[in-house]
């Protein structure tokens, strides 16, 4: 029987060692942590099992059966994060380039399968070369197996995924597919072609870092929604992250022990400039309405004429979603709707509680927009709010002009409670713009028509930039100074969180994409 513990602990060491010490160093090398370090920091002292430790892949192609690594490239398991039941896969860049065949894909497989049934949350940790090529259309199969599960996951658990190293080829949609994309700068990319391919084809000189790095994914194209320094950062991201989503679309948005105190922001009242043309970082107003150090912005640095993220008000998680006039004066446009809409359909798969904050003068125009279809794309936006069944709260601080008055969570589409402040305007256009076209037989009759032209702006400003008229509708609940915002949001919230909302009965919508 000892013989039989020798043979199982010796089996379990040359798991744990990978693909030897020579590889895992010249990973130390490049600044990059090994997958089971990488398990070590995320996961809780003590709490991670891992499953198939012993699994080799079945294959005898092209010399394949001489090199038989245990756990074949990935390690799965389970374990808690803060407490909490997490499913978790990091491929092993030392063991044949961490690439994906049948064993291992077979492995994440599992994981996946045991994280929907018992509904906890998973993290994937990518760092391969890809597909294993010797294998042929069994590497394939592996990663279609795991991109329907990704599919099937989509709204009942946390699908999270940390890239930290290569991710390239078809190793891309399963990241695509999970609800947040991490990434480390300098370290990891993401492309679906590479290169030496973009060279033949097109002729671009590009490095990987240009064509898929961080930078490029948080900045050009939106597809990482958090970037970071080093692995470290990354991982205590994903901890922070998963503090503000429940275990799975089942449960509640998570809260932590809050006592009241005094609710009242008067540095509220200060924020706005006097010019209503004057911008201000919405970022200060949002900070100063919720919880202390409490606001954890996704995408920060892709369409940042909209803000989006988590918060805590009195203690429980929400996601906020803000124009911002310090960015393109806070228009709609392709990329900050497509964001925007794509944060709100989040937040209301994990009941976490919407608060909205509106100064928007419109969605912008020009050839591009609408070459690049701003109509569907704004429509996706307008499609996530209307459709949002937790409880939806805005403030509108300033502008809510045209369509984008409509789309940025207003009464008219669903939103449960609507604050204005004073120096709201609720209106169709500007008050210049309208002026010129109410008035236009009198402006050009008139003597001095700049003179005629400003009184008839000043005039229709007086009736409609300003809250009342909403109000009187019922458009707006309640016109408040700002300095009580966050008093009035906590009630509010309060109100609604026994709210009980459905959707007509039906397969699933057809949002426009």
């Amino acid at each position: 029987m000892k013989d039989k513990f020798k043979e199982l602990e010796d089996k379990i060491e040359k798991a744990k060692e990978g693909g030897g010490e020579k590889r895992v160093k010249a990973q130390h090398d490049k600044n990059k942590l090994t997958a089971r370090e990488r398990i070590h920091f995320l996961m809780d002292e003590g709490t991670f099992q891992e499953i198939g430790m012993l699994v080799t892949h079945r294959s005898s192609n092209f010399g394949l059966d001489k090199n038989k690594p245990l756990g074949d490239g990935v390690v799965t398991g389970f374990g808690e994060i803060n407490g909490r039941l997490t499913y978790i896969f990091a491929q092993d860049f030392t063991v044949m380039g961490g690439s994906l065949a049948e064993a291992h894909a077979e492995k994440i497989v599992k994981i996946m399968d045991l994280a929907m049934k018992n509904g906890a949350p998973l993290i994937g940790l990518n760092d391969s070369g890809g597909a294993r090529i010797q294998e042929g259309v069994v590497s394939l199969g592996g990663y279609a197996d795991i991109f329907y599960r990704n599919t099937q996951a989509s709204g009942v658990i946390p699908q999270l995924s940390a890239i930290m190293g290569p991710c390239a080829g078809g190793a891309v949609y399963s990241p695509a597919l999970t609800d947040f994309i991490m990434m480390v700068e300098n370290t990891s990319y993401m492309f679906v072609t590479g290169p030496n391919v973009v060279k033949t084809v097109t002729h671009e000189e590009v490095s990987a870092e240009e064509l898929g790095g961080a930078s490029a994914h948080s900045t050009k194209s939106g597809v990482t929604h958090f970037t970071y320094a080093n692995e470290i950062e990354c991982i205590n991201g994903l901890k922070k992250l998963l503090s503000y989503i429940p275990q799975n679309c089942e449960e509640e948005a998570p809260s932590v022990n809050y006592e009241s105190a005094e609710e009242s922001r008067p540095k509220l009242n200060e924020l706005l400039p006097e010019n209503p043309n004057q911008p201000y970082d919405m970022r200060e107003v949002i900070n100063e309405i919720v919880d202390g150090n409490s606001f954890y912005e996704v995408h920060k640095d892709f369409a940042e004429n909209i803000v989006v993220g988590f918060a805590r008000l009195a203690g429980r998680s929400i996601g906020v979603v803000a124009n911002q006039p310090a960015f393109l004066a806070g228009v709609l446009d392709i990329n900050s709707s497509t964001k925007g809409a794509r944060f709100v359909r989040f937040c209301d798969c994990f009941n976490i509680p919407l608060l909205v904050f509106e100064d928007v003068p419109g969605f912008l125009p020009g050839t591009d927009q609408e070459w690049n279809a701003i109509i569907t794309n704004g429509a996706k936006l307008l499609y996530a709010f209307s459709e949002a069944t937790v409880p939806r709260v805005t403030v509108i601080t300033r502008k809510a002009y045209g369509g984008a008055y409509d789309v940025m969570n207003s009464k008219h589409i669903g939103a449960d409670m609507n604050f204005a402040w004073p120096t709201a305007e609720i209106a169709v256009m500007g008050a210049k713009g309208a002026a010129e076209i109410i008035f236009r037989k009198e402006i050009a009759e008139a003597k001095d028509s700049e003179a005629k032209w400003k009184e008839k702006e000043a005039e229709y400003a007086e009736m409609f930039a300003n809250p009342y008229n909403a109000a009187a509708r019922g458009y707006v609940d309640e016109v408040i100074r700002p300095e009580q915002s966050r008093e009035k949001l906590i009630a509010a919230f309060k109100m609604l969180e026994n709210k009980v909302d459905t959707l007509p009965k039906k397969k699933h919508g057809n949002i426009p994409l």
